[in-house]
């Protein structure tokens, strides 16, 4: 990967509508090894695809909270990871090294779909030892673009 692949992943990372005639102007490059190039990256994998970026208040879903898992030993771990992947309002899942074992970011409506989906979804998780749980107040960096990390 070189910096023109950098300049159009960060172009696309910020702009994932851009048409490749857009894209090239862009980046200074001409159309087809321009998309050459885009093609490459979704090949082999750098680019997954493309998706918008949704604002969670404007569709209701105005409470957030993390919450930390620490299963009852390392043969939970596939039935309790399908499990979470089934939850629609677990947004982002990390398995970590150490303690806690598992970080849940989890989006609903309200205090009160909250506490239904802990007591109700949470709770029955598979191989679970310990749950805790604290409320997101603000989001002060969000969605950060990868090529932004990379060029530090």
């Amino acid at each position: 990967m070189d910096a023109l692949d950098r300049k159009i992943l960060a172009q696309l990372e910020g702009d994932g509508r851009l048409t490749v005639t857009e894209l090239s102007e862009r980046v200074g490059l001409s159309l087809s090894p321009c998309h050459r190039r885009v093609r490459a990256l979704e090949d082999c994998g750098v680019i997954r695809g493309y998706r918008a970026q949704l604002d969670a208040h404007s569709l209701g879903l105005e409470f957030a909270a993390l919450v930390f898992v620490t299963l009852t030993g390392s043969k939970a771990v596939a039935e309790f990871e399908q499990a979470v992947a089934a939850l629609d309002n677990v947004i982002q899942a990390q398995r970590l090294f150490g303690e806690p074992d598992y970080l849940l970011h989890v989006v609903v409506r309200d205090l009160s779909a909250f506490q239904r989906f802990y007591d109700e979804r949470l709770t029955t998780l598979p191989g679970m030892h310990r749950m805790t749980s604290t409320l997101v107040m603000k989001d002060v960096v969000a969605n950060r673009p990868l090529t932004a990390a990379m060029a530090g």
